[in-house]
C-alpha cells in the first residue's frame, strides 16, 4: 500500500466537509458541489478498501491513483476559494463553478472508467457492474440552455444562482441605489450638499422671474445631472410647473433639428411631434417672444456647444430653461449655479456605501487608509462610487496599492479635468482581463444613448468567445462596480420584464475613459477602431493609413448621411463587429464590408427622426460568417437586393423599420435567406400588416418576437409548423384579433406573451396541448374566458393577467401556478429615445 492511498483518503474526507459547507450556501456552485459530494461519497469506500487491503498495486494502477490524489487536491483548493469568495462577485463565482464541474467530471470518469474495473479486479478479484450515471457535459449544456431560456422569458434562476437571478438582482440593486440616492431627507449620499444646490437652483428657476435661462455647471462626474433630475422630481417644482417638464439630453453629437422639433411639440402642447417636418420647425422664431400661457420647464442636459445651445433657446412667457453643462455660457445664462464637490463626511458616506454597503467606515476597516483614498477622489461623486465599488471585498494590499496610484495624480479642478481619467482608470485595474476588455468595448457606442442589451451581449459573445451565461455574468459585475447601469425599458413596468426590456447606459465620463484606455499609437493596430463623436465623414487619419490593413476587431462608425462616393476603400481582415451609427434620410452601406471576411455581428442604428433609405444591401451576400444582424429605423424596401442565403445567421432584429412589403412571400423566402435563424425580432414596425407565411418554414427558429406592431392583423395559419419555437411574443399588437389554431402544435413553446393585444378575444381551444408552456403574459387583453383545455397545461408556472381575469386561472386550482395581477404602465418616457 502506497502513501498516496492514505493521502487521498485524508483529502477526500476534508473535501467532503468543505463541499457540505458550500451546499448550504446560495451560490452558483451549489449544484456542482452537491454533484461532486455525491461522487466523492462513492469514491471514499473504494479508497478505504484499497487502503486496508494490504495489497501493493502495480505501477500503472499506482500511477492512476496518484492522478486521483492530484485531482482531489485541486478540488480541495477550488472549494476553499468558493467558500472565501463573495457571493456578489458573479463572474468569479461562475468561473469557480465551471472549474468545480470539471473536477466532478474527472472524478466521475475515474469512478465509472476502467480504473474502477481494473483495480477492483486486481485487489478483490470481483466483478463489479456499474452504469454511467450521466454525461456531465450534456447536462451542463442543458442547464445553461435552461438558465438562458428562463432569463429570456422572465423566470428567475432561483436562489440567485441562475442567470435570471443575477440579472434580476442586479437591476433591483440599481433601482434600490436610485431610491437610496433619492433619500436626501436623511442626508445620505449627496446629503446637505445637494439640498443646498436644490434650494439655490429652485430659487433661480421660479422665484426670480427675470431669470429665463439658468445654468448648472461643474466638471464631469460632479453630480450635475443628478441634481437636475432631483429638481425635476421635486414636488414643489412639479406643482409650480404643473408637471409640464421636458428633459432632453443634447450630448456632443446632437441632432439639433430633432431636438428643436421635440421642444416645439412640447411648448405648443402637441407632445409626440418629434417626427414633424423641419419646415414647421424653421417657421418658429425661437428668439421671438410668444405667450403660450401655462408655465413650463425645459431641461437641456449635457450641452457642449454655444452654437447648439443658441438654436435651442427661445422666449416663451412662463417657460424656463435649465441648462446642464461642463461649461459656462455667460452670453446665454441669466444665472449660474456651480456644483460644489462633496466634503468631509458626505464624501466618506458615499464612498463607504459603494465600498462596504454602509454609510460610515466599518470598525474592521483601516480608517486612515479609507480617508486617504476618499481624499484622493477630491469630492467627485462618480469617482467615489466607481473607485469604492472597485475596492469592495479586496484585500488591504489592493487598497494600499490604489492609494499609491491615486496619490500620483494631481488635484482635480476645472482647469485640470483630464486627471479624472487617471483616477478612474484605477477602478479598471482590479478587473480580470476579459471583464476589462468588455468594459473597453462600451466606448464603441454613442454617448448618452441606451445600448440594447441584446446588441451588447451579441458583440461580447462574438469577440471574446464567451457563451451567453459568461457575458451576462460580466455585465452584472460591471454593473456592481458602477461602471455601467442596467435600466428597464419604461414600457416594461417592473417585475414582469425579461431581458428584452433591459438596456445599458453609461456615464459619459466612463465612456470617455473606455475610449481613452482603448487608444493606441498605431491606428492600424488598434483592437477597437472608433469614431467617438458624430462627424460628416470618416476620419482623415483612417484615409491616410488606408494603404495598410486595419487589424481592429470592432469597428464603430458615427456619421450623418453617406453616399457611395463618401466612402473610401479600407481593408478590415480581422473585424468581427461593425457598428454603424448615423443620422440621415439616406445611407449607402460601406463597400468595404466586402473586405470583412470575419464579420459576425452587424449593427445599424439611425438616430434621425425618419427612417433612412439604405442602399447597397447586396454586400450582405458576401457575409458568410455573419451571425447577428440589428437594423434600427431604416427602410427595408431594397432588402431583396441580396438573395444569397446567410447560412450562419442566428439572430435578426428589425427595430422601428419600414417593412415596405419587403418580407412578403412574393419578394423573398425568409426560410431560404435565413435557413438557420434562431431568433427573429420585429419591433415598432408600423407598416407590418401580415406576417409572411415563409416564417412557418423556418424550422430552426426558437424565438419569434413581434412587438408594438400596431397594424399587424394576421399571423400565418401554419405557424404551428415551428416545432423548435420556445418563445412567442406578440406584445402590443392591438389590431390582432385571433391566434391561429395551429399554435397548439408548438410542442416546444415555453413562453407566450399576448399582453396589450386589446382586440384578442380568445385563446385557441387546443392550447392545453402545449405541454411545455411555462409562462403566459396576457395583461390588458380582452379575454373573458379560458378554453377548457387550459387545465391541461401541466408545465404552466406563471400567468400575468388583469384582475378581472385572474379568478379564471385561480379556479383551475393548479398547485404550482402563480397568478400575478399585472400593473398597467402608461409611461411614454421611451419616446425620448426614438
Amino acid at each position: 500500500m502506497a502513501v498516496t492511498d492514505l493521502f487521498a483518503g485524508e483529502i477526500a474526507t476534508e473535501l467532503l466537509k468543505l463541499l457540505y459547507s458550500i451546499s448550504r450556501k446560495s451560490c452558483p456552485c451549489k449544484s456542482s458541489a452537491e454533484s461532486l459530494m455525491a461522487s466523492v461519497n462513492e469514491l471514499v469506500p473504494i479508497i478505504q478498501e484499497i487502503k486496508y487491503s494490504g495489497v501493493e498495486l502495480p505501477p500503472n494502477r499506482q500511477f492512476q491513483l496518484d492522478g486521483l490524489s492530484r485531482t482531489l487536491t485541486e478540488a480541495l483548493e477550488i472549494s476553499r476559494k468558493v467558500l472565501a469568495s463573495n457571493r456578489w462577485n458573479v463572474y468569479k463565482n461562475l468561473q469557480l463553478a465551471r472549474k468545480m464541474e470539471k473536477m466532478e467530471k474527472k472524478i466521475s470518469t475515474f469512478i465509472n472508467g476502467p480504473l474502477q474495473v481494473h483495480i477492483l479486479a486486481d485487489v478483490h478479484h470481483m466483478r463489479f457492474e456499474t452504469t454511467e450515471r450521466f454525461d456531465k457535459l450534456d447536462w451542463s449544456a442543458k442547464r445553461l440552455e435552461e438558465r438562458i431560456g428562463n432569463l429570456k422569458i422572465g423566470l428567475g434562476g432561483g436562489g440567485g444562482g441562475g442567470v435570471g437571478g443575477w440579472m434580476d438582482e442586479a437591476v433591483k440593486r440599481v433601482e434600490e441605489e436610485r431610491k437610496w440616492d433619492g433619500s436626501f431627507g436623511q442626508n445620505f449620499y449627496l446629503g446637505l450638499g445637494i439640498e443646498e444646490g436644490k434650494r439655490k437652483v429652485k430659487e433661480m428657476v421660479f422665484e426670480r422671474e427675470i431669470f429665463n435661462v439658468v445654468g448648472i455647471c461643474g466638471i464631469g462626474g460632479s453630480g450635475k445631472t443628478t441634481l437636475a433630475n432631483e429638481i425635476c422630481r421635486d414636488d414643489q417644482v412639479r406643482r409650480h410647473f404643473e408637471n409640464r417638464i421636458l428633459f432632453l439630453t443634447v450630448s456632443q453629437s446632437p441632432n439639433v433639428e430633432q431636438l428643436r422639433a421635440k421642444i416645439l411639440g412640447f411648448i405648443t402642447g402637441a407632445d409626440g411631434m418629434g417626427g414633424m417636418g423641419n419646415d414647421l420647425v424653421q417657421k418658429w422664431n425661437f428668439q421671438f417672444e410668444w405667450r403660450i400661457g401655462a408655465p413650463a420647464l425645459i431641461v437641456l442636459d449635457d450641452v457642449w456647444s454655444l452654437k447648439v445651445l443658441e438654436q435651442l433657446i427661445y422666449k416663451v412667457a412662463g417657460c424656463k430653461t435649465l441648462v446642464v453643462s461642463r461649461f459656462k455660457f455667460p452670453t446665454v445664462f441669466d444665472a449660474t449655479y456651480n456644483v460644489e464637490l462633496l466634503r468631509g463626511d458626505e464624501a466618506i458616506s458615499l464612498f463607504c456605501h459603494s465600498a462596504f454597503g454602509k454609510t460610515s467606515i466599518p470598525p474592521a476597516a483601516d480608517s486612515n487608509l479609507v480617508k486617504q483614498i476618499v481624499d484622493e477622489c477630491k469630492g467627485l461623486p462618480l469617482a467615489l462610487k466607481v473607485i469604492g465599488a472597485s475596492l469592495r471585498d479586496q484585500p488591504e494590499m489592493y487598497w494600499a496599492s490604489a492609494k499609491k496610484r491615486l496619490s500620483r495624480g494631481e488635484p482635480i479642478c476645472e482647469s485640470h479635468e483630464s486627471k479624472l481619467h487617471d483616477r478612474m482608470a484605477i477602478s479598471t485595474q482590479f478587473l480580470s482581463k476579459k471583464v476589462r476588455e468588455c468594459f473597453l468595448d462600451l466606448g464603441s457606442f454613442p454617448e448618452d444613448k441606451k445600448i440594447p442589451l441584446d446588441v451588447l451581449i451579441n458583440a461580447w459573445v462574438e469577440i471574446h468567445d464567451l457563451d451567453d451565461e459568461e457575458a451576462f455574468a460580466i455585465l452584472v459585475e460591471l454593473s456592481d462596480k458602477n461602471l455601467l447601469t442596467l435600466v428597464r425599458d419604461a414600457r416594461a413596468g417592473d417585475k414582469y420584464s425579461s431581458y428584452y426590456e433591459i438596456c445599458v447606459v453609461q456615464h459619459d465620463v466612463l465612456r470617455d475613459l473606455a475610449i481613452h484606455l482603448s487608444s493606441c499609437g498605431d491606428v492600424n493596430e488598434c483592437k477597437r477602431l472608433l469614431m467617438p463623436r458624430r462627424e460628416a465623414q470618416l476620419p482623415k487619419e483612417w484615409e491616410r493609413n488606408a494603404d495598410r490593413p486595419f487589424n481592429a476587431q470592432i469597428v464603430s462608425i458615427h456619421t450623418g448621411e453617406m453616399n457611395e462616393m463618401d466612402w473610401f476603400r479600407v481593408d478590415f481582415p480581422k473585424a468581427e463587429v461593425l457598428i454603424l451609427n448615423f443620422s440621415a434620410n439616406e445611407f449607402f452601406l460601406p463597400p468595404f464590408i466586402d473586405d470583412m471576411p470575419k464579420l459576425r455581428a452587424l449593427v445599424m442604428i439611425n438616430y434621425s427622426t425618419s427612417n433612412a433609405t439604405v442602399g447597397n444591401f447586396s454586400v450582405f451576400s458576401n457575409l458568410a460568417n455573419l451571425k447577428s444582424l440589428w437594423l434600427e429605423k431604416v427602410s427595408l424596401a431594397r432588402l431583396a437586393e441580396f438573395a444569397a442565403p446567410l447560412k450562419k445567421l442566428r439572430k435578426i432584429s428589425l427595430i422601428l423599420c419600414k417593412i415596405n412589403n419587403s418580407l412578403d412571400d412574393s419578394v423573398m423566402d425568409l426560410s431560404h435567406i435565413f435557413p438557420c435563424l434562431l431568433e427573429f425580432t420585429i419591433d415598432h414596425c408600423e407598416d407590418l400588416i401580415r406576417l409572411p407565411s415563409s416564417i412557418s418554414r423556418m424550422q430552426s427558429l426558437k424565438s419569434l418576437s413581434i412587438t408594438n406592431c400596431h397594424n399587424l392583423e394576421k399571423l400565418p395559419p401554419n405557424l404551428g409548423n415551428l416545432k423548435s419555437l420556445q418563445i412567442l411574443r406578440l406584445y402590443a399588437c392591438p389590431t390582432l384579433k385571433m391566434l391561429p389554431p395551429s399554435i397548439s402544435d408548438l410542442v416546444c413553446l415555453k413562453f407566450l406573451d399576448i399582453s396589450q393585444c386589446v382586440n384578442l378575444k380568445a385563446l385557441p381551444e387546443g392550447i392545453g396541448k402545449l405541454s411545455r408552456l411555462e409562462k403566459i403574459d396576457m395583461r390588458e387583453c380582452s379575454l373573458m374566458k379560458l378554453p377548457y383545455s387550459a387545465a391541461s397545461l401541466e408545465s404552466l408556472r406563471v400567468v400575468i393577467c388583469d384582475e378581472d381575469v385572474s379568478w379564471l386561472w385561480m379556479d383551475l386550482k393548479k398547485v404550482n401556478l402563480d397568478v400575478q395581477v399585472g400593473e398597467k404602465c402608461f409611461s411614454l418616457d421611451w419616446l425620448d429615445d426614438c
